[in-house]
């Protein structure tokens, strides 16, 4: 499973210049993290583009879904459906945390909340819903 992710990770140029990091996963839940970088704002702001948190949010989705499978990079998967509601400015470094909700035969449901800050400073900045296709063939 650790595996899996860190090897998803590894060979995916586009989630690696992010700099989205898986940092703990068990079966069924992932916290990953991704710094707060100039080029990844909105011109003119500190704020975390919206692309780049949906990104992060349907990343996620996949990395939860991946330890749940026997053969995680062996069984192909991919969004269906991907919601986010934004709900406070990213303009931190951002943590996320996403659970799987329900893993089934062909479709996997994951929520992922991201937030930023620390302590009593943690603000909850978005949340998201990811809706993936399994196909195991």
């Amino acid at each position: 499973m650790t595996d899996a992710n860190h090897e998803f990770l590894a060979n995916h140029d586009h989630l690696r210049d992010l700099g989205i990091t898986i940092e703990t996963q068990e079966e069924g839940w992932v916290r990953a993290t991704l710094p707060h970088r100039e080029r990844l704002t909105n011109p003119g702001s500190d704020v975390i583009q919206g692309g780049v948190v949906a990104t992060l949010i349907d990343h996620l989705g996949g990395a939860v879904l991946r330890t749940t499978l026997a053969e995680p990079l062996g069984t192909p998967h991919a969004s269906t459906d991907l919601n986010v509601s934004y709900l406070e400015p990213a303009d931190g470094d951002l943590t996320a945390e996403g659970t799987a909700l329900r893993v089934g035969g062909s479709m996997g449901v994951v929520r992922v909340a991201v937030r930023t800050g620390e302590g009593d400073d943690e603000r909850l900045v978005a949340e998201g819903r990811v809706t993936l296709h399994i196909n195991r063939g």
